[in-house]
C-alpha cells in the first residue's frame, strides 16, 4: 500500500485546462486516492487539492474549403448567372393579354396594315393619273410619196416592204387594166395576217406561215390563202412622185381593180 504521507508535487496543467484559473493543480500519481490527497493537506494545515478537471478545448473551424461559393468565386459567378435572367425577363415589356399572335405583335400588324394600305393607295393614284395622258403609237402615215416613176424598173420593188408594209410593182401589161404602169399590194396575207417573202426565184410571193402563194399580180394560187392581195391607192402628187394612200384598198373578189385609182398608168 502507498504512504499517505508521501508528499504531492504539483505538475504541469493538462492539456486544455486554463492555467491562470488553477495553477497549483497537478495531477495525482497513479494509485493514491483522492481521500489520501485530503488526510495529508490536513495534517500540514495546506488546502486540499482537487484534482484538475479537463476543459474542452476550443473548436477548430470547420474544413469548408471548396464547399462554399462567393460571387468572386467561379461558383459563385456561374451561380450569379441564372439570378440574373429572370431579373432581365422581368424588365422586358409585358404583351397584351389578348395579344396572342405567335410571330408579330399588335404593334406590327398595325404598321403593316397601314403599309399595305398606303402602297394600294398609291398604286390606285398612279393608275387614276394614267388616264390624264392619251396612249400615243408610233405608226407610219398612211399617206406617203415613194419617189418619181423613172426611179422604178419594172418588177417587185422591196425597198418600202419594212417601213410601210408595201411592194410597188411595175408591170408592162396589168391583168385587168390593160395597160404599162404601177400597182400597190399590201405585204399583209390574206389567211391570217403574216408577211409573205417575195421569192424571185420563183417570181411569187411566198408566205412563210402557212405556205400560201400569190403571183406578182397578187392573185392567189396555192395554199390556205382564201384571196388575192389587196391593192392600195396610188396616184401622182402634185410634184410629180408617186403618192401612196394606205387608207384606202381594193380587192379583186369585189371587182375594184378596175378602180382609177387602184393602177397608175405611165
Amino acid at each position: 500500500m502507498a504512504d499517505d504521507s508521501k508528499p504531492i508535487v504539483p505538475s504541469a496543467p493538462p492539456t486544455g485546462a486554463n492555467p491562470a484559473a488553477t495553477p497549483h493543480q497537478k495531477p495525482m500519481p497513479a494509485g493514491v486516492s483522492e481521500r489520501a490527497v485530503a488526510g495529508a493537506a490536513a495534517a500540514t494545515g495546506a488546502q486540499p487539492v482537487r484534482p484538475a478537471v479537463a476543459r474542452p478545448g476550443a473548436v477548430a473551424p470547420a474544413d469548408i474549403a471548396g464547399k462554399t461559393t462567393t460571387v468572386a468565386s467561379a461558383g459563385g459567378a456561374a451561380a450569379a448567372k441564372p439570378a440574373a435572367a429572370p431579373a432581365a425577363a422581368k424588365a422586358a415589356p409585358a404583351r397584351d393579354p389578348d395579344d396572342t399572335s405567335p410571330l408579330l405583335t399588335r404593334r406590327a400588324w398595325i404598321g403593316l396594315a397601314w403599309g399595305a394600305f398606303s402602297a394600294a393607295s398609291a398604286a390606285a393614284l398612279a393608275a387614276t393619273g394614267r388616264f390624264m395622258f392619251p396612249n400615243v403609237l408610233n405608226e407610219p402615215p398612211q399617206q406617203f410619196k415613194v419617189g418619181f416613176p423613172n426611179e422604178y424598173g419594172m418588177g417587185v420593188d422591196e425597198r418600202w416592204k419594212e417601213k410601210y408594209g408595201i411592194w410597188i410593182v411595175r408591170t408592162p401589161d396589168d391583168i385587168v387594166a390593160h395597160a404599162s404602169g404601177f400597182y400597190v399590194l399590201v405585204s399583209t396575207c390574206t389567211h391570217l395576217g403574216c408577211t409573205p417573202n417575195y421569192l424571185s426565184a420563183e417570181n411569187k410571193f411566198k408566205c412563210p406561215c402557212h405556205g400560201s402563194g400569190f403571183r406578182l399580180t397578187g392573185i392567189n394560187f396555192e395554199g390556205p390563202a382564201p384571196r388575192p392581195l389587196e391593192r392600195a391607192r396610188v396616184v401622182l402628187a402634185d410634184d410629180g412622185q408617186i403618192l401612196v394612200d394606205k387608207s384606202r384598198h381594193f380587192q379583186f373578189e369585189l371587182g375594184q381593180w378596175i378602180d382609177p385609182e387602184a393602177f397608175l398608168k405611165t
